[in-house]
């Protein structure tokens, strides 16, 4: 582990704290460490004294990206990372933390078990967006790990989401939106709309409608393979989309196409680490006074 690179959103006291406390171990073990720029301006803004380089964008000379925050920061990460395949790990200074399992009171062993490379690597599906619109919205990342969503813009009416799976109809959703989720998403919205939850090593998309009108409307399990095209309609003139938690605007009718990435991320797994144990622990699955 010669070169780490941190990223982190906000700052706090835990968020300070850890952060000073995961760059002194790090050096430690004699790691040089790079600190997000907008990371870095911000500790600074805050009279936090770094000694550390900043860095804008990333590449292979990485061994590891560190995120400090919830979900939502390691998202960001995500997009940062891109399919350059730098395994990141989250400490989680948060709130619920399905990605971000690691607590901050477990950074010595941690740090420890990322020098000795006793950790393994958890493969995750990305799902990307295509729109036939003249300017790409989306932006330069134009994929997610979570899902991607359509939803409604300054009204209340239902929207009209023409579904298609490999160029057969599925359906016309009359509904608030539709989530497209990856294995690594279904603990996330869609699982807020009645989704279901999907094991990270599953071959597979769930779309599920959010607020539908039709109650016979339900989500629907696919495979990755699968290519998603979406029509979008209703009363105003454009509608949003969300990638994880980046946000893009589209006229009506315009045509969205989502598919597997041809690249994924890899999640940094510690020893006693498992999504069956997260789900127990988020879900507290494990609390019911009969087991």
């Amino acid at each position: 582990m010669k070169k780490v690179a941190i990223y982190g959103r906000y700052l706090h006291d835990d968020t300070i704290n850890t952060c000073k406390e995961l760059i002194t171990l790090l050096e430690l073990k004699n790691s040089e460490v790079l600190v997000e720029s907008n990371f870095h301006n911000l500790l600074k803004q805050n009279n936090i004294a770094l000694k550390q380089q900043s860095f804008d964008q990333l590449d292979n000379s990485y061994d590891i990206l560190i995120s400090i925050g919830g979900d939502g920061t390691i998202l960001r990460a995500v997009a940062y990372i891109g399919n350059v395949g730098i395994p990141v790990i989250g400490i989680n200074t948060g709130r619920l933390g399905f990605l971000a399992t690691l607590h901050k009171d477990q950074l010595v062993e941690a740090v420890e078990a990322l020098s000795n490379g006793s950790y393994t690597l958890s493969k995750r599906t990305l799902i990307t967006l295509v729109s036939d619109h003249e300017e790409n919205h989306a932006g330069p990342h134009n994929f997610a790990l979570n899902e991607v969503t359509v939803s409604r813009m300054n009204t209340t009416s239902m929207m009209q989401i023409e579904t298609k799976l490999n160029n057969e109809l599925l359906t016309v959703y009359w509904a608030d939106g539709l989530i497209i989720s990856t294995p690594t998403g279904s603990t996330g919205y869609s699982l807020s709309c009645g989704g279901p939850v999907i094991s990270r090593d599953t071959d597979a998309f769930v779309i599920t409608p959010i607020a539908p009108h039709n109650l016979n409307a339900r989500p629907l399990v696919i495979p990755d393979h699968t290519e998603i095209v979406i029509k979008v309609s209703g009363r105003e003139e454009e509608f949003l989309t969300s990638l994880d938690n980046r946000i893009a605007s589209f006229p009506n009718e315009t045509v969205l196409t989502l598919k597997k990435a041809d690249f994924t991320i890899d999640l940094i797994e510690l020893k006693g680490q498992s999504f069956i144990k997260t789900l127990r622990e988020k879900l507290l699955w494990g609390e019911d006074k009969r087991n």
